[in-house]
């Protein structure tokens, strides 16, 4: 299964392939104009990381995980933070903490891991994604 699924895979240093199909959809609580700790500036950066954070940008378009916007559409929530670790890798995270106080919740819990493992009696194979 796993060999038959291989281009779904990173594999080491290479990026992660797309997942095609899956999107996400937030629904918000409040409309705009959005409050003021919603909508903030990026962090101050230098200018090597700001370097990477372009590079990783320029990745994440050419493998479709990100699209440009229009001149028209406006994009207020977003606050790009470079992770870099000792070795000098980088890695472009959000920090998405403000927004999460503003995301209206899901009507169903997450399901009990009771639940969960009842339905995986039968189960061939079962498999953990993070």
């Amino acid at each position: 299964m796993l060999r038959k699924n291989r281009p779904e895979f990173a594999i080491g240093e290479e990026p992660t392939p797309k997942i095609r199909g899956h999107y996400i959809e937030l629904y918000l609580d409040v409309e705009r104009p959005y409050p003021p700790m919603l909508s903030r500036p990026p962090y101050p950066e230098s200018l090597e990381a700001r370097k990477k954070i372009e590079k990783h940008i320029n990745e994440l378009l050419e493998m479709d995980f990100i699209r440009k916007i229009g001149h028209n559409e406006i994009v207020e929530i977003t606050t790009p933070v470079l992770i870099t670790w000792n070795g000098g890798k980088s890695r472009l995270c959000g920090d998405f903490r403000t927004l999460n106080n503003y995301t209206k919740s899901e009507r169903y819990p997450i399901p009990r891991i009771l639940h969960a493992l009842d339905n995986l009696v039968k189960a061939k194979y079962i498999t953990k994604m993070d």
